[in-house]
């Protein structure tokens, strides 16, 4: 990320809360999980970002954890990484 860009980031006016993490990766675990999302999130943490991301795998129809949804909450951006089967 540019200087620009952190500056941004750091300088919104459009909230003074404090964020636990920066960016929450929304993902299709089976789909990206060992590929694209990986590479997306250790360059996020390389860079100084506070990313949340889930280590473990929601099955199909089951609700979201708890802890998902405070994680969610606790997140300034969410990143929704596309796949073929993400809304399933």
């Amino acid at each position: 990320m540019s200087t620009q860009g952190a500056s941004l980031l750091s300088s919104s006016s459009s909230s003074s809360r404090r964020w636990i993490y920066e960016v929450f990766l929304s993902f299709r675990g089976e789909d990206t999980r060992n590929s694209f999302t990986d590479h997306l999130y250790a360059a996020l943490q390389r860079s100084g970002i506070s990313t949340f991301r889930d280590n473990e795998k929601l099955e199909r129809g089951k609700s979201i954890a708890p802890e998902l949804l405070k994680a969610i909450e606790e997140s300034r951006f969410a990143i929704v990484i596309l796949s073929r089967n993400y809304a399933f």
